[in-house]
C-alpha cells in the first residue's frame, strides 16, 4: 500500500482558538511527544501579532524550547514579512503562508481582499528567498459560508500563481467543512495532473461529519499528504457549529485498518490524545481514544464461557 505522511495541527491550528491559554511547558512537552508517533510534519505554532492571537504570545519560546527529531519538520504559520523575521530567527523548517480562495472570507478572516493578500505573501517569499521551505495553504478551497461554491479553476488559478513564485508546497484547505467526497475526488485528480511536481497537501474539517470520508476520497485519488489535529481541535469563526479539524488519531486509525502506511506509533498517539482533553480542560471531539482502537479486544462476560459450555 502507499505511503500516507500526516502533519499534526494541534499546537497552532487548535490551541489558538482556546478559551484559555495553553501554558508553554504543556505545549513543548506536547510536541515533543508529537515528534515521538511518526509525523511528517508538526506546525508548531503561528508568528501572528501576539495582540491578535493571543494564546500563541510564546511562539518564540515553544521554538527555542522543543527538541527536534530528525525527519520530522517544524513548520510555522507566517502572516507577512514581519512574521517572516520571526520565523527565520526560530529556525522554522517551513514557513506556512495562509490566503483564502474566497473574496468575502479572505475579507472577514484576514481584514484585506484576496489580491493585497497575494501581494503581502508574494513579498514573503521573495525576502524568504529560498532560506526556508514555503508552503501556501488556501483556505475555502472547497467552499466558503459566505458565497457559496468557490469555483475550482479560482481555486487552481491560485495554485498556479503559488507555483510560479516558487514555493515548494500548496494545501488545499476545506475551511469550514463544505466539501464532499466527489469534489474532493475531482480536485485532487485535476490538481495532480496539473502540478504534477508540488507537494500537494489536503485539510479537511469535521463540521458536517464528511471530514474522514473527504479524506478517503482524497486517498483514493492519489493525495498522500493530509493535515489532522489530535482530538479533532481547531475549526474556524465562520462556521457556526464547526467541530474543528479531522482528528489525526481517527484518520489514521482508519488508514491503518485498511492496510496503508502511515508510518505512525499508533498506540503512542492513542495515548497523547487520551491526555489531550486535561491539558485543554474539556473534552475533544476524536473518537478512537474513547472507544479505543479496533484492535483492542475486552473480555467477554463471565455468562459467556457458562453458556459456552451449557451448549
Amino acid at each position: 500500500m502507499t505511503r500516507i505522511y500526516f502533519n499534526d495541527v494541534v499546537t497552532r491550528d487548535g490551541f489558538q482558538i482556546e478559551p484559555n491559554f495553553i501554558p508553554t511547558d504543556d505545549k513543548v512537552k506536547l510536541i515533543n511527544e508529537l515528534s515521538q508517533c511518526g509525523f511528517a510534519k508538526i506546525e508548531v505554532t503561528s508568528f501572528t501579532s501576539p495582540k491578535a492571537i493571543p494564546m500563541l504570545r510564546d511562539a518564540e519560546e515553544v521554538m527555542g524550547r522543543i527538541k527536534r527529531v530528525s525527519g520530522v519538520e517544524y513548520t510555522v504559520l507566517v502572516p507577512n514579512l514581519r512574521g517572516a523575521e520571526r520565523a527565520l530567527e526560530s529556525k522554522a523548517d517551513e514557513f506556512n503562508l495562509v490566503m483564502s480562495t474566497s473574496e468575502t472570507h479572505n475579507l472577514a478572516n484576514l481584514r484585506m481582499g484576496r489580491e493585497k493578500s497575494f501581494a503581502g505573501l508574494a513579498e514573503v517569499v521573495k525576502y524568504v528567498d529560498g532560506r526556508t521551505p514555503i508552503n501556501v495553504s488556501l483556505s475555502t478551497a472547497f467552499g466558503c459560508p459566505m458565497e457559496g461554491d468557490v469555483p475550482q479553476n479560482v481555486v487552481e488559478s491560485f495554485v498556479q500563481r503559488f507555483v510560479d513564485l516558487g514555493v515548494r508546497g500548496v494545501t488545499i484547505c476545506d475551511t469550514t467543512g463544505m466539501a464532499h467526497p466527489a469534489q474532493v475526488a475531482t480536485m485532487a485528480n485535476d490538481l495532480q495532473h496539473k502540478f504534477s511536481d508540488l507537494q500537494l497537501t489536503f485539510h479537511f474539517h469535521n463540521t458536517r461529519g464528511m471530514g474522514l470520508a473527504n479524506l478517503l476520497a482524497a486517498v483514493q485519488s492519489g493525495i498522500t499528504r493530509f493535515d489532522g489535529s489530535l482530538g479533532g481541535l481547531g475549526g474556524c469563526p465562520y462556521a457556526p457549529g464547526a467541530s474543528g479539524n479531522i482528528s489525526s488519531e481517527d484518520a489514521i486509525h482508519m488508514l491503518d485498518a485498511m492496510g496503508y502506511d502511515t508510518g505512525m506509533n499508533i498506540p503512542k498517539l492513542l495515548q497523547l490524545a487520551k491526555e489531550l482533553p486535561m491539558i485543554v480542560g474539556h473534552e475533544v471531539p476524536g473518537q478512537v481514544a474513547k472507544a479505543g482502537s479496533t484492535f483492542t479486544l475486552h473480555p467477554e462476560p463471565d455468562y459467556v464461557d457458562e453458556l459456552r459450555r451449557a451448549q
